[in-house]
């Protein structure tokens, strides 16, 4: 299956699951939890706040090697945007991709995740486990963000 078929089924659409590709075009779905969410709307608020510039994308879908991945939040330059708006899936990432852990997910597949979206054009990929963000480029793990020096290390809900 091709992710446009997967966008455009009638079956799939408004499901309560993150729902991505693997290599051999079969779903592989993933159900959030609530706090998984919130985790995702705050950062993608918090990076909004500090980057005026580019724009801010949740759910974002990037055609990778291993098949359609969906990042919970991405940023894209401006440049970038231009680039990917018109296109079902982001045939290059956007420069900060974000994965917020959740129960269903293993170290090794954020892992793999995260070395997909560094080789599909990202600049820097985040980790984001229990509201504690780990920052990722092509060296390896940083110790803060160099796109967005200002972001926390630790996302907070609030209650």
């Amino acid at each position: 299956m091709q992710w446009q078929e997967v966008c455009e089924h009638p079956s799939l659409k408004n499901l309560p699951f993150k729902i991505e590709l693997n290599e051999r075009g079969e779903i592989i779905m993933n159900a959030v939890k609530v706090i998984h969410s919130l985790y995702q709307g705050e950062i993608e608020f918090i990076l909004r706040s500090l980057l005026k510039t580019g724009r801010t994308m949740p759910e974002c879908a990037i055609k990778t090697p291993r098949g359609t991945k969906v990042a919970g939040v991405a940023w894209a330059s401006k440049e970038r945007v231009k680039l990917i708006k018109n296109e079902i899936e982001c045939s290059i990432a956007p420069e900060i991709c974000v994965e917020v852990h959740s129960s269903s997910n293993t170290d090794d597949e954020m892992t793999e995740k995260r070395e997909l979206y560094l080789a599909c054009g990202a600049k820097e990929v985040w980790l984001c486990k229990d509201g504690k963000m780990s920052f990722f480029n092509f060296s390896g793990i940083i110790q803060k963000s160099i796109l967005v020096p200002n972001f926390p290390e630790l996302v907070e809900i609030e209650s």
